[in-house]
């Protein structure tokens, strides 16, 4: 026969993690209805687009792609999460296809060629698909430019660093 304490023990331990677990699953239902604003998936756009740039420039085809797609998951958010958003009279899908599509296309053709110079002038059309939005929506006062300088002081963006 097992001890009083041995039991409690027992019963206490058994306690402690049906507490935990408990405390655990309820935290996670809490980020279940997270949904991201829009101009967070935008601000986080920009990051993206900062760094494809950076990755075409050093010629990091890998990492290029890999922000292009990024870049592609952005807009696929903006575009199921929000619908329409404050007094844009165009639905955001729309938006996002009319002035996205075209760029993100020809960007993704000369990561895939391995071409700097084709790169650049798509980088140059997304830029200015980007501005084209803003300016539809009425946002126009925020501008989408080249990168000044890199942010990233912590990432590496040529193949041999």
């Amino acid at each position: 026969m097992k001890s009083p304490f041995f039991r409690f023990g027992l019963a206490f331990g058994a306690a402690t993690l049906l507490t935990a677990c408990a405390g655990h699953y309820q935290h996670e239902q809490e980020h279940v209805h997270y949904t991201p604003g829009l101009g967070e998936i935008m601000a986080q756009s920009a990051v993206r687009h900062a760094k494809l740039w950076f990755a075409g420039q050093a010629q990091n085809w890998e990492l290029a792609a890999y922000e292009m797609d990024e870049l592609h998951e952005g807009f696929e958010d903006a575009a199921k999460y929000h619908r329409t958003h404050k007094q844009i009279k165009q639905p955001i899908p729309e938006l996002i296809a009319q002035n996205m599509d075209l760029p993100l296309a020809g960007l993704e053709q000369a990561i895939k060629d391995k071409n700097l110079q084709a790169f650049t002038r798509n980088y140059d059309n997304l830029t200015a698909g980007c501005n084209a939005c803003h300016q539809a929506t009425e946002f126009g006062f925020n501008r989408v430019t080249h990168p000044n300088f890199n942010p990233f002081a912590n990432q590496a963006f040529g193949t041999s660093n």
